[in-house]
C-alpha cells in the first residue's frame, strides 16, 4: 500500500511540473494599432444612413468571393476584419442605435487578453444611452466579432429585471388560469352528455310513437273496410230470409252473439 502512495505522489508531481513548465500562448500587440483598428471597425461598422439596410442586404446577398473582395479593401486600409464579422456587427449596431440616440465621441478604450483571443472594448457616449463597442481579434489580429451593448444605469437595469420578472410570472400564472378553467370544464362534460343523450332517447321515442300512430290507423282502416264488408254480408242475409230489400232496414252496430243460446232457442 506505501508503495502505491508512493508511485501516485510521484506521477502527481510529474503532471505539475508538466503543467507549470507550459507557458500561456500570449498575443503580441501593439495597444495604439488596435486603437486605431478599433475606432476604424467603429466607423465602418456604426452607419447612421437610410442606406445601410441595403447596403446590410447586399452584403449578406453576396458569396465567398465577393464578400473577399470586401475584406481585401478593409485589409489595404490597414483593417483586417472578416465579411461575417463585419455584418454581425452592422446589424448589431442598426439593432441598439434607437437605445443609443446620436453617437458623439469615445470615452475610453481597454484591452483584455484571453486564450488565442484579444477582446477590446471602446466606450462610445450617446445622447440617450452609451454604447460599449466589443471588438474580438484572433491570434492573427483579425477582427472576428464586433457587437454593441448600449450601457443602461442601475436603475434602468432593475426596471427591466422587474418587467421581465412580471412577465414571467404573468406568463405562469396566465397558464395557471387557464388550465384551472379547463379542469373545471370537465365536471359539464358529463352533463352535456346526458343531455345530448335525453334529447336522442326523446326523438327515438317520438319517432316510434309517430310510426305506431301510423301503423294504428292502417288497422283501422281495415277494420272498418271489414266491418263493412261483413255489414253488407248480413244485411243481404237478412233481406234473402224476411223477403224484403236491404233498403228497408239499416244495420247499425255488429256483435258477436253468445252460441249457448243460440243452440238453446
Amino acid at each position: 500500500m506505501k508503495k502505491f502512495l508512493t508511485v501516485l505522489c510521484m506521477i502527481t508531481c510529474i503532471f505539475g511540473l508538466t503543467a507549470c513548465g507550459k507557458e500561456k500562448e500570449v498575443i503580441n500587440y501593439d495597444e495604439a494599432s488596435l486603437r486605431m483598428t478599433c475606432e476604424s471597425v467603429y466607423q465602418n461598422v456604426c452607419m447612421d444612413g437610410p442606406e445601410t439596410a441595403d447596403l446590410i442586404a447586399q452584403l449578406k446577398s453576396m458569396d465567398e468571393v465577393d464578400l473577399g473582395g470586401i475584406e481585401d479593401l478593409f485589409r489595404q486600409n490597414g483593417v483586417k476584419i472578416s465579411g461575417k464579422a463585419l455584418i454581425k456587427g452592422m446589424e448589431s449596431y442598426q439593432g441598439a442605435r434607437a437605445v443609443i440616440g446620436e453617437r458623439s465621441e469615445i470615452k475610453s478604450f481597454t484591452v483584455e487578453p484571453k486564450q488565442k483571443t484579444l477582446v477590446t472594448k471602446l466606450l462610445v457616449t450617446g445622447t440617450l444611452h452609451d454604447a460599449e463597442i466589443e471588438v474580438v481579434f484572433d491570434d492573427k489580429l483579425t477582427v472576428t466579432s464586433v457587437t454593441i451593448n448600449p450601457q443602461y444605469s442601475f436603475a434602468e437595469k432593475m426596471e427591466r429585471a422587474a418587467l421581465n420578472t412580471l412577465m414571467g410570472m404573468g406568463t405562469v400564472f396566465a397558464v395557471l388560469i387557464l388550465i384551472s378553467l379547463i379542469i373545471s370544464a370537465f365536471s359539464y362534460i358529463p352533463k352535456i352528455q346526458e343531455k345530448l343523450a335525453k334529447k336522442n332517447k326523446e326523438v327515438t321515442v317520438t319517432t316510434a310513437d309517430v310510426v305506431d300512430n301510423t301503423i294504428a290507423q292502417i288497422i283501422q282502416k281495415e277494420e272498418m273496410a271489414d266491418d263493412s264488408e261483413l255489414v253488407a254480408v248480413i244485411a243481404a242475409a237478412i233481406a234473402a230470409s224476411t223477403g224484403t230489400s236491404t233498403d228497408g232496414f239499416v244495420v247499425r252496430s255488429i256483435k258477436r252473439a253468445n252460441t249457448n243460446k243460440w243452440q238453446n232457442n
